[in-house]
Formats: structure tokens, C-alpha cells, sequence
């Protein structure tokens, strides 16, 4: 876990850049770039999170201690090995990993909420990635041939890769883009009118869906983006979804 420090961030994307997208990409019929719209204000409160994507060795240590409320299967991952990151979990897992991990620290681990998770993606920046204007397969594990803006095509490894493979971002946080998609703690809104201005997580009553961050090993750039937010049932898994916890910080 590493401290993350609060503060206050502008979440989502201008209007002109929605616009400026939508319309780059208008031959794929892309509007889920207005998800992130409006951009607003919130501000965060200190809190902790891992440095890491959950990983498989960590799973299995957790997943072997008592059940709170849901079986855990110890090994679900499609790609194997102990460093890589945890994948094929629901998000309903996801919780009851931290539920049990809490009971056997004595300390409350969560997942993080949205804003928690765009504002220590971003660690202090306002560009598409937090590397810059731009990412390549240098720096994060994603569909690197596909381009996102004047950078040459890269590799697409068509894998999970170890965490910690690639550099972090200011806050000394890894794969943020890409990898694996993150679940968080919010219910899905499909877009931000009426979210709120603290970092506590937004809970849904129209929808079941949950939030996913960050992009994967399987995605292109522009769904790597720091702002860039997608819904998944939460019973659903995936060899590309996973997580990582939070504690302290924001309230549900």
C-alpha cells in the first residue's frame, strides 16, 4: 500500500476534447466518450492503495482463509503465474477478498471509489494518460498496435504481463493504464450530472452495473485513458477484468 494524498482534481474530460473525440472517431460511431461529461471539481481525502494489481499469489493466500459470505475459487485465472494479476473476478469476489482480508488484518480494505481511482491514476496530471498526451507499449501493456494519437505502432502481447513491469505514475502506482480493468465501488451513471463532489463512492438505485477502470491488455488506447469509465454486470468475469484495494480515505 502507498499513501495517497488528498486534494482536489477536475474528474472527467472538457466538452471541446468529448467533442474533438467523438468526432476523431466518428466512422467507429463512438459516444461513450460523453460518459465523462460534465467535468467537475471533487475533492479526495487522504487514503492508501496498492501499489499493485492484486495478484494471483495474493489471491490464493486470501481465498484460502474462512469464507465471510461467497466461495472463492483459488485459482481462476486464465493466465497462471504467482506475479501476474488476479483476473476472472466478479465483482462480487472482489469484495469478499477484501471483506476477508479485513478480517484477518483487523483493518478495513476496500475497493476504491471512481474518483479515488481517476484522481490516483491521474497522480496530479490533466493529459489523456498520465505519461503524457499519449501512452505506447513501452510504458503500459495494452493493444499496442493500435495508435492513439501520432505514436508508432507497438506490441499487442495478447497477455496478462507481471505487475510492476512497466513505470508508475507520480503517485508510485503501476498498470494503471491497462493490464487488467478495475473494478471499483461505484454503481454505473452514464455520465456525471449529479455525482458527487467528495471522493465517496456514487451508488446507483436504477442499476445493478458496476465501474471499470483503467483499460487492459485486450484494449485499445483510447479506452487506457485516465478519464475513460465502462460498466460490467457484477456478477460477470473476464480474463481481462481484476482489481486492487484501497483503505482509510472516502466514505460509501
Amino acid at each position: 500500500m502507498i499513501a495517497i494524498p488528498g486534494g482536489k482534481f477536475l474528474m472527467g474530460t472538457k466538452d471541446q476534447e468529448i467533442e474533438r473525440l467523438c468526432k476523431k472517431y466518428k466512422k467507429y460511431n463512438v459516444e461513450y466518450f460523453r460518459r465523462e461529461k460534465p467535468q467537475h471539481e471533487v475533492t479526495v481525502q487522504p487514503f492508501f492503495m496498492s501499489i499493485f494489481l492484486v495478484t494471483q499469489g495474493q489471491w490464493k493466500a486470501i481465498a484460502s482463509l474462512p469464507k465471510v459470505k461467497r466461495d472463492l475459487k483459488p485459482d481462476p485465472s486464465k493466465f497462471k503465474g504467482d506475479n501476474l494479476p488476479v483476473e476472472n473476478i466478479s465483482w462480487f469476489d472482489a469484495v469478499e477478498f477484501c471483506q476477508r482480508l479485513s478480517k484477518q488484518t483487523v483493518q478495513e480494505y476496500r475497493l476504491p471509489t471512481e474518483a479515488e481511482w481517476e484522481y490516483a491514476c491521474r497522480a496530479g496530471t490533466t493529459t489523456p494518460f498520465h505519461f503524457g498526451e499519449t501512452i505506447t507499449s513501452d510504458l503500459a501493456n495494452y493493444r499496442g498496435t493500435s495508435t492513439y494519437a501520432n505514436e508508432p505502432s507497438g506490441e499487442y502481447r495478447q497477455k496478462t504481463t507481471p505487475v510492476g513491469s512497466f513505470p508508475p505514475n507520480a503517485f508510485g502506482l503501476y498498470d494503471m493504464h491497462g493490464n487488467v480493468w478495475e473494478w471499483c465501488q461505484d454503481g454505473w451513471h452514464e455520465n456525471y450530472q449529479g455525482a458527487p463532489k467528495d471522493s465517496s463512492a456514487w451508488l446507483s438505485q436504477k442499476s445493478s452495473r458496476k465501474v471499470l477502470r483503467g483499460g487492459s491488455w485486450n484494449y485499445i488506447p483510447r479506452n487506457c485513458r485516465s478519464a475513460y469509465r465502462d460498466w460490467v454486470n457484477p456478477g460477470s468475469t473476464y480474463n481481462y477484468g481484476g482489481f486492487r484495494v484501497a483503505c482509510g480515505g472516502a466514505r460509501t
